[in-house]
């Protein structure tokens, strides 16, 4: 009897609806934590150390917090906004992205602030609510060949961003200490210390990736940054002086970070949220047909779309940075099974107490740039992989390749060469005689096509998969 009743329980975890008990929740809520917490933070240190290294004052600490509350409180509107069609009632967790992370820090180092990445984020929400209630029209302009382009511009674009962490980020370069016996300090950008601990950390997690089980593959970003913490200790590069000035507790509250709305923000990240949008529609499918062996209705879709404007309006307000569906927690849905709704509301409910502690923020400061790059330069190669993977699901024939390969080049290439835009941009000011002043028309341009691969890569795929001839076969498959 108390096998049999031992099996009951035990199914409630399989169940939405279910009711496992505390030890079975806590448990797996852990595991969604510790496969989501570095992905959370990272864009965060990221967009704050590019507006930082510009010569702003962005609260890292702060941003951080809000990374982490916003993402417990738009995982909780998943979950339970259904009932009022602002959630899709699916077993997702919500955490902030790494695909406006290009643009992002671009805008940031600009700006020298975020406070214009929250005006745009606020336009971006209504895009995304506008997706939402028209998915089926938009998702005829995204197929797959679409969105894999630009998933794997996404990848390619951060790679940059990844092997300067890992160096050190060459913005610390103004801290170096020279010793008295004539050595230089390990902050160095590109010394060995740095690149030491960078790989080991890197080794860490893709040793755990392909030969760990269980908890110890699902975390292995968190297992090997933890690895290459302790190594940098020895070191001497990580500094607590952060640490004594938290607090212990903290409410948001609204607009600390300002709001501004600047047209050369709004219109890369409207982009996004619109690709991002359709994107979501594969990380939704991928729950449902991992965990529960079907796909999502049009209900479900369509509430989890407009719950991601929503929950970016919203933290907007608060100064989180742009947040989607986490595909790491989705290949765990997968693995396990476990789709009970508590289970996930656990997990929200413990990333909702991180981010209402400051001292634990602060201690996320105090990680070493060149252990963080070591940690999610893997992630940033598994969003290219995505891409491709997306990709190849489409016959890669000579149009569809035209479409992929022209668009990556020219995205990249673009973005690559810094200024290739500015007398083109000066030339049409000049003869459209805007009212504009010239900067501020260079400063759209450039955030909108040549700061980052993404949004450019993007236009010229939907227009060369618009307006370039399908095969035969192509055309057979969209009459059907």
């Amino acid at each position: 009897m108390g096998i049999r009743e031992g099996k009951k329980e035990n199914s409630e975890l399989f169940k939405w609806d279910g009711k496992p008990t505390l030890g079975q929740i806590l448990p797996l809520a852990a595991q969604h934590v510790l496969a989501a917490v570095v992905g959370c933070v990272t864009p965060a240190i990221l967009v704050a150390n590019a507006a930082n290294n510009a010569g702003g004052n962005v609260d890292m600490g702060l941003l951080i917090q809000m990374s982490l509350v916003f993402a417990a409180l738009s995982t909780l509107l998943q979950l339970y906004g259904n009932k009022v069609r602002m959630g899709s009632g699916l077993p997702v967790i919500i955490g902030v992205s790494f695909a406006y992370v290009p643009t992002m820090t671009a805008i940031a180092a600009q700006a020298k602030s975020i406070d214009t990445i929250l005006g745009a984020m606020l336009i971006g929400g209504v895009v995304a609510i506008i997706v939402g209630l028209t998915i089926k029209q938009i998702r005829k302009v995204f197929p797959p060949l679409v969105i894999g382009t630009v998933i794997f511009a996404i990848g390619l674009s951060l790679y940059k961003t990844a092997i300067n962490y890992m160096a050190g980020n060459p913005a610390n370069t103004y801290e170096v200490i020279v010793e008295q016996q004539g050595k230089t300090s390990a902050l160095v950008f590109g010394s060995w210390q740095n690149w030491l601990v960078s790989f080991v950390t890197l080794a860490i997690v893709v040793a755990l990736n392909h030969y760990g089980k269980g908890l110890f593959k699902l975390a292995s970003i968190l297992i090997g940054l933890l690895c290459g913490y302790v190594l940098a200790l020895c070191f001497g590069m990580v500094d607590f002086s952060v640490l004594s000035n938290a607090g212990w507790f903290q409410i948001p509250k609204p607009l600390e970070f300002g709001m501004r709305f600047e047209i050369s923000a709004i219109i890369p990240l409207a982009i996004l949220f619109l690709v991002n949008s359709i994107q979501a529609m594969g990380d939704f499918s991928a729950t449902t047909s991992g965990g529960m062996d079907r796909l999502p209705t049009d209900k479900e879709l369509n509430g989890g779309i407009i719950g991601y404007g929503v929950g970016n309006i919203v933290s907007a307000f608060f100064g989180c940075p742009p947040t989607a569906t986490f595909s790491q927690n989705v290949g765990i849905v997968g693995t396990t099974k476990v789709v009970s709704r508590r289970v996930f509301a656990a997990s929200a409910g413990i990333l909702l107490v991180a981010g209402l502690i400051p001292k634990f923020s602060a201690l996320l400061r105090t990680i070493p740039q060149c252990v963080l790059g070591g940690a999610v330069v893997s992630v940033f190669a598994s969003i290219a992989m995505t891409g491709i993977r997306l990709l190849v699901t489409e016959k890669l024939t000579a149009r569809n390749a035209t479409v992929a390969g022209l668009s990556i080049a020219i995205g990249m290439g673009v973005s690559l060469s810094s200024g290739c835009l500015d007398p083109m941009t000066q030339s049409i000011h000049s003869a459209l005689n805007m009212s504009m002043n010239l900067e501020n028309f260079q400063a759209i341009i450039n955030n909108t096509f040549a700061s980052s691969p993404v949004v450019l890569a993007t236009i010229f795929a939907v227009i060369l998969n618009l307006i370039l001839p399908k095969e035969k076969d192509q055309e057979k498959e969209a009459a059907k």
